[in-house]
């Protein structure tokens, strides 16, 4: 029996899939997996029984990635489960950035109670709340993973161009996007280029303030800047002061602080990207077959600190399974431990930690093997 604890309510459609082996709820003592959506976990000890957390959403942000790398724990995430729910809010923030589509409502609530007149109230005062259509404008995108892809052949569809940029593009991704979409160099190749800005990258010391004053000088006046990936990718004091010169003519985001709400061209969303049941459920299910495979079968499928790895499982064999640093020689030493015959195998690095499966027929030595030099964990699985 495993135990699975829910740090977030889960969707029961993904707990359903561990089934009658796990015990899972908000309760759980000693568990052997954590679920978990927005949960802060960075003051949370771990017993070292701990083998997975999984988040069910695409950011890792309020997870001790590091802490858990050093200790064995493999930390999984569900990219593309909510990818649809967010292009779709960001297509919505597309259009609210153009028209003037808040600030009409806000203003025609105000003429409740005027009877007829308020027809040619309405007449007189729309020419306040005109916006530009997005057709034959340029869109910049700025990571290209699973929502950034879908967002960008979108817009292609709604007769944008767009531009794009991702430094890890894969091949697999560079394959679903529409020909039409024209792959920059760099950001700043994006950000110069467009009439419309958003952004799909995680938060890193590298990406923090990536759109600040010097980048928002660079841009076409009257840019309008989206943010529905993380709070702090665009600098609020250099948004604000280019807000109120016309530098930036609207800023769209999911993420509300103190000094934008209620400012002025500004539209703050209550962090709706991936909120709704589909999205919900997709996370879920994602989250929890992840955390079940790995937990059964050592296979290991998005994980954002160790590599991806999955091996079929070899009939009449145990699986051994070896978290370890990536350091030479080690390889060796801990085949040496095993007595059995390996009847197939799999390694993987990232960075500088490795993962290795055995499928042994025979014996081995388990103990012997985690007191090898730069093993951080082993685990026999019949």
């Amino acid at each position: 029996m495993y135990n699975v604890l829910t740090l977030n309510k889960i969707a029961a459609v993904g707990t359903d899939h561990l089934g009658a082996g796990y015990t899972y709820g908000d309760n759980v003592q000693d568990p052997d997996a954590i679920l978990v959506r927005s949960a802060a976990m960075h003051d949370m000890e771990f017993a070292p029984n701990l083998l997975a957390i999984a988040r069910a959403g695409a950011g890792t942000n309020n997870i001790p990635k590091d802490k858990c790398t050093e200790q064995g724990i493999v930390v999984f995430n569900t990219p593309g489960a909510n990818a649809n729910a967010v292009k779709e809010l960001v297509l919505t923030g597309l259009f609210l950035s153009s028209r003037k589509v808040v600030e009409g409502i806000e203003w025609a609530k105000t003429l409740k109670g005027n009877g007829e007149a308020v027809g040619k109230m309405v007449e007189k005062g729309k020419s306040q709340f005109v916006g530009p259509e997005i057709a034959g404008k340029t869109l910049g995108v700025i990571g290209l993973g699973a929502i950034g892809i879908l967002v960008a052949n979108a817009a292609v569809a709604l007769g944008m161009k767009v531009v794009g940029y991702d430094p890890f593009m894969s091949v697999s991704n560079a394959l679903k996007l529409n020909p039409h979409i024209k792959f920059m160099k760099n950001n700043e190749e994006v950000m110069t280029a467009c009439d419309y800005l958003t952004i799909h990258v995680p938060l890193t010391p590298e990406t923090k303030d990536m759109v600040d004053a010097d980048m928002i000088a660079k841009m076409k006046d009257g840019v309008r800047i989206l943010n529905y990936s993380r709070d702090g990718l665009v600098n609020t004091d250099a948004v604000l002061e280019a807000l109120k010169s016309g530098k930036v003519a609207k800023y769209v985001t999911d993420f509300g602080n103190d000094k934008i709400l209620g400012e002025e061209n500004v539209i703050v969303l209550p962090h709706l990207g991936a909120s709704t049941p589909e999205s919900e459920d997709n996370c879920a299910v994602m989250a929890c077959d992840q955390v079940k495979e790995y937990i059964e079968n050592g296979n290991i499928i998005n994980s954002v600190n160790f590599p991806a790895i999955s091996l079929p499982r070899t009939a009449g064999t145990t699986r051994i399974c070896v978290i370890h640093k990536n350091v030479p020689e080690l390889f060796k030493t801990v085949l040496g431990e095993i007595k059995g015959n390996v009847e197939n195998m799999l390694s993987k690095s990232r960075g500088d930690y490795a993962y290795t499966i055995f499928d042994v027929a025979g014996e081995y030595d388990v103990d012997a093997i985690s007191q090898t030099e730069g093993v951080i964990r082993v685990r026999a699985i019949g």
